[in-house]
């Protein structure tokens, strides 16, 4: 039997209709913690577009619908551009939303084990329901706080802004922030969670987050485009975080030894918990046979040091490294390359457009992560190289604008969100198997810093790209 299983059954036998009960719930706990933690972040990279127009629209009516290529009534100030663009870069939002991310998972595993789970799923909820309600009413309440920046600031940017529509766009940003902080924060906590139940919680985790692309997307998508405004569509959104909380605390059956509300150094070691079943090969590889019997007795006697921890992050390299690559180039193209993929033609305005290929992204996304049940793909570099091919594709596609159809560029994405899906869960599903016991809590939340750090490059790949295709 699977260590893990042991340790989520804890030491009274427990029936086997009550194992199947406790499986059931914990794979729908875990899924809806990985839909409930993704989807504030999926739902602000949805709304760039319309975050981004909040000072035309003021945030009470439907984007107004961008006019096509070669148009000079765009209805922006770019209009002297033959793109259609945003006075910024949805790129702008991307950053917004992955440099807290990126900032907490560099530097959380290194101490989040002193923070009791229950306050970290606490923050997460505050934070994910201050997301929504900060970006809701930006437009409304917090241009009279904030008052006028200086002009100068406003005239940074390729297209230059009024200081009043800098003020929206900055406190927008601030409520993406805190679903970044939301994200982060739940994402390495919810995976080091992980190796404390049953392996299969894993793909219910995987199937949750892609899940989120899904219902975050399409929910934005159906909603706004029916005659909600962006700003009723976020409040609709506040249950949730309410979800994240009943998820965790009600549906999750934790092991009798999981302390919820005291911190990992008063918590027995998982090693006390539980008996090792089979073998695995470990990240933490030292040629010194000395130095390795030390790691061992360290790692009984108590936490992982410091030393251990950067030993297990070179060996986190070959996983890191792909899930960076296969992240940059597609948040390139989904931030950097897709909102100036505008067709005409179409019975789709841009704003339209510009969300539905968020929706058939998140799809893709969502399909890949479900499959970890009946497929595992070990060859994930190839992954990466496909999407970087991806990117080159649709950057050519920009410039000189061959796509026939916006049909075509659709099927893309939704390829695009496959690639990126299998990387993501099939990534996090060989580091959950090839490690050690005692080091496999800080490499599940180490190793997430990968996409995070792959999404803040794409993002600031972005910013000069689209200020030389919104110069054309």
């Amino acid at each position: 039997m699977d260590t893990s299983e042991n340790i989520n059954s804890g030491p009274d036998t427990v029936s086997e209709g009550s194992r199947s009960c406790q499986r059931l719930r914990n794979q729908s706990g875990f899924w809806l913690l990985g839909l409930c933690n993704n989807f504030a972040y999926v739902v602000m990279l949805s709304a760039a577009h319309d975050i981004l127009k909040q000072q035309e629209s003021q945030n009470t009516t439907l984007p107004t619908p961008a006019p096509g290529l070669h148009q000079s009534n765009s209805g922006n100030s770019s209009n002297s551009s033959r793109y259609d663009c945003n006075p910024v870069s949805t790129a702008a939002v991307l950053l917004a939303d992955v440099i807290p991310t990126l900032l907490i998972k560099i530097t959380a595993p290194f101490f989040i084990h002193k923070v009791p789970y229950g306050c970290r799923v606490l923050t997460c909820v505050t934070t994910a329901t201050a997301s929504f309600l900060v970006v809701s009413f930006s437009s409304a309440v917090w241009m009279s706080i904030l008052g006028n920046v200086p002009v100068c600031v406003c005239d940074l940017f390729i297209v230059p802004l009024t200081c009043a529509d800098l003020d929206v766009l900055l406190v927008s940003c601030l409520g993406v922030m805190f679903a970044s902080v939301s994200s982060g924060l739940g994402e390495l906590s919810f995976l080091s969670l992980t190796v404390y139940f049953s392996s299969d919680v894993l793909s219910g985790w995987g199937s949750g987050t892609g899940g989120a692309g899904v219902a975050g997307a399409l929910m934005y998508s159906a909603l706004t485009q029916a005659g909600l405004s962006p700003r009723v569509t976020l409040l609709v959104m506040l249950l949730v975080p309410v979800v994240m909380a009943i998820s965790y605390f009600i549906l999750l059956v934790f092991p009798p030894s999981f302390l919820q509300w005291k911190t990992r150094e008063t918590q027995p070691s998982l090693s006390s918990m539980a008996e090792q079943s089979r073998e695995r090969r470990p990240l933490l590889q030292e040629d010194d046979s000395i130095h390795k019997e030390q790691n061992k007795e360290a790692q009984q006697t108590g936490p992982l040091t410091f030393s251990d921890k950067l030993h297990i992050l070179k060996g986190l390299r070959r996983f890191i490294l792909p899930l960076a690559l296969v992240y940059f180039a597609e948040y390139f193209i989904n931030q950097g390359l897709l909102e100036l993929l505008y067709f005409r033609n179409a019975r789709l305005s841009h704003a339209e457009q510009y969300r539905w290929y968020q929706t058939l992204y998140q799809i893709g996304v969502f399909i890949s992560r479900t499959s970890l049940y009946c497929i595992k793909i070990k060859k994930i570099w190839w992954l990466s190289v496909l999407q970087c091919v991806n990117a080159v594709l649709l950057f050519f596609s920009v410039y000189y604008q061959f796509l026939p159809s916006v049909w075509l560029v659709f099927v893309i994405v939704l390829y695009e969100g496959l690639l990126g899906g299998a990387a993501y869960v099939n990534i996090f599903y060989m580091i959950h198997a090839e490690t050690g016991e005692d080091e496999r809590e800080f490499a599940m939340a180490a190793a997430s810093v990968g996409d995070s750090f792959g999404i803040a490059l794409s993002g600031l790949a972005a910013f000069p790209v689209h200020s030389h295709f919104c110069s054309l």
